[in-house]
């Protein structure tokens, strides 16, 4: 009696109604880890770092404080800086969530958006701005977000933005930022350069450190991933699918609009899919597992919110078409194959930018994930003629094609008739796309190695989505300080390993 009544609650923290309201119907039952260190410090008004992996509930353990203790009546109060797009749409839509009944206006801006849109935004009012680096700098130093002075400023995902080269972005950023501030300071490991940031842009901080249990994913699941180009991604996944020949599977998206976009993708290549997403009703949603349960179709393209409580029998594969945001995720997706004793395979599409999130996740899951080539066109080809040869081993002789070869043999000899009839059927699947997708063996070490040649000389450099570099069109800054002289070893001008 005693334990049940000292559980700790939301409502102990003393929030505002309206807030509780917001965590209610968001679904929270009891706080996490994170949250239950978290929330009173950020009350409290002290800067602080937290260690803590994405899944631990980390938007609301600063996300709930500062919706208390900003004010309303002042634009602007909330800054969130994560390292990607996907992120920050997710934290914008997490944080309006638990802020709804308090009436918070929340909203994201980041790279591949129009400018306007973004600015409208800000200047109909929003209270919590989530925003990614490069985005949020281009507005600085143009003066489109004139006064913005945040009252609290969270940094989410550090080490994430030093792997994916946002650190300068993020010095110069606190630089045009009112000292004025509490900063908050979020990461899933304190590498010395994230140490190092941390000592200038925070002031006296308190540490916590949330302690997480590992998820691990089924022994029966064998695991792969696939580096590729972010425009190779449909091309490899049409590869990959016809290569491995699923007899049900289900292909993971991010976002609502990339399922629908990749569903009609498939569905335009011939292929048996349907999509699956929180904005179609339930009772569509309904319809629709049904019909992949009974084999209506073959394909199922959904967002994490097919993951979780999913149950089909018989799914042998999972694509991953985009990697999940962490690592709990990653084992829910995987998690919908390999089920009641059977094998099942999980395939992970990865860009080069997204390799070291890929790599968190591996040693957080603690899974052997595989590295595998996209099949070229030859190799395609040869594993479907394997394939048709177990399918004319295993397949019946009915009436019908005993006839029909009998009649053919008045024209010509068996060994004719079968390599005729074996073209047709190859006929039926013609092999598609281009030559060969994603990196080979030397461009890949050369990703893993920046410093040797191979992956930056064969493949033209391309500004990765979401990242921006003010007045250029061409490679990053430390690329065109290597284009202009020889830096010496240890200097500012080598290629960050």
């Amino acid at each position: 009696m005693n334990e049940q009544q000292d559980e700790p609650t939301f409502e102990s923290f003393g929030l505002k109604e309206e807030l509780n309201r917001g965590v209610v119907a968001a679904g929270f039952k009891a706080p996490s880890p994170i949250q239950l260190q978290a929330i009173p410090m950020v009350l409290s008004g002290v800067d602080m770092i937290a260690q803590a992996h994405t899944g631990t509930g980390k938007t609301a353990a600063f996300g709930l404080p500062a919706m208390q203790m900003i004010n309303m009546d002042v634009p602007l109060g909330l800054l969130v800086i994560t390292p990607t797009r996907e992120l920050a749409t997710q934290v914008s839509d997490e944080i309006y969530r638990l802020g709804q009944f308090a009436g918070i206006k929340a909203g994201a801006i980041y790279g591949g958006q129009a400018y306007f849109r973004q600015l409208r935004m800000i200047e109909n009012g929003v209270h919590a701005l989530v925003a990614t680096p490069g985005r949020l700098l281009d507005l600085l130093r143009s003066g489109k977000i004139p006064g913005l002075k945040p009252s609290i400023v969270v940094l989410d995902e550090a080490d994430e933005m030093l792997d994916m080269g946002f650190l300068e972005d993020i010095q110069e950023i606190f630089k045009l930022l009112p000292e004025e501030r509490q900063t908050l300071l979020f990461s899933a490991t304190m590498p010395p350069p994230i140490q190092a940031l941390a000592k200038t842009i925070l002031k006296n901080p308190q540490v916590i450190q949330a302690a997480q249990q590992r998820e691990r994913t089924n022994t029966d699941i064998q695991q792969f991933y696939f580096v590729v180009e972010e425009r190779e991604r449909e091309d490899a996944v049409i590869r990959l699918i016809d290569d491995q020949f699923p007899e049900k599977a289900i292909v993971f998206c991010r976002t609502r609009l990339e399922v629908d976009r990749l569903n009609d993708f498939l569905m335009s290549r011939g292929f048996n899919s349907r999509g699956l997403h929180g904005d179609i009703d339930q009772s569509r949603r309904d319809d629709t597992m049904l019909q992949f349960r009974q084999g209506a179709f073959d394909i199922l393209v959904a967002t994490d919110v097919a993951a979780r409580g999913l149950d089909v029998a018989a799914v042998s594969h999972v694509f991953n078409y985009h990697i999940p945001f962490d690592s709990k995720s990653y084992v829910h997706r995987v998690g919908r194959t390999g089920r009641a004793g059977k094998k099942g395979t999980a395939i992970t599409l990865v860009t080069p930018r997204e390799f070291q999130q890929l790599e968190r996740i591996r040693l957080n899951v603690g899974a052997k994930i595989e590295r595998r080539a996209v099949p070229c066109l030859r190799q395609l080809r040869l594993s479907r003629l394997a394939r048709l040869r177990e399918t004319l081993g295993d397949c019946p002789v009915v009436p019908e094609a005993q006839s029909l070869v009998q009649a053919l043999e008045q024209e010509m000899g068996h060994d004719e008739i079968a390599r005729r009839l074996v073209s047709v059927m190859l006929s039926w699947q013609q092999e598609s796309g281009p030559e060969s997708i994603g990196l080979d063996e030397e461009q890949f070490q050369a990703m893993l190695h920046p410093k040797r040649k191979g992956y930056g000389e064969k493949r033209k450099w391309e500004p990765a989505r979401g990242k921006t570099f003010p007045g250029r069109s061409g490679p990053p800054p430390w690329q065109a300080k290597k284009k202009k002289h020889l830096p010496k070893p240890g200097s500012s001008g080598e290629m960050p390993t």
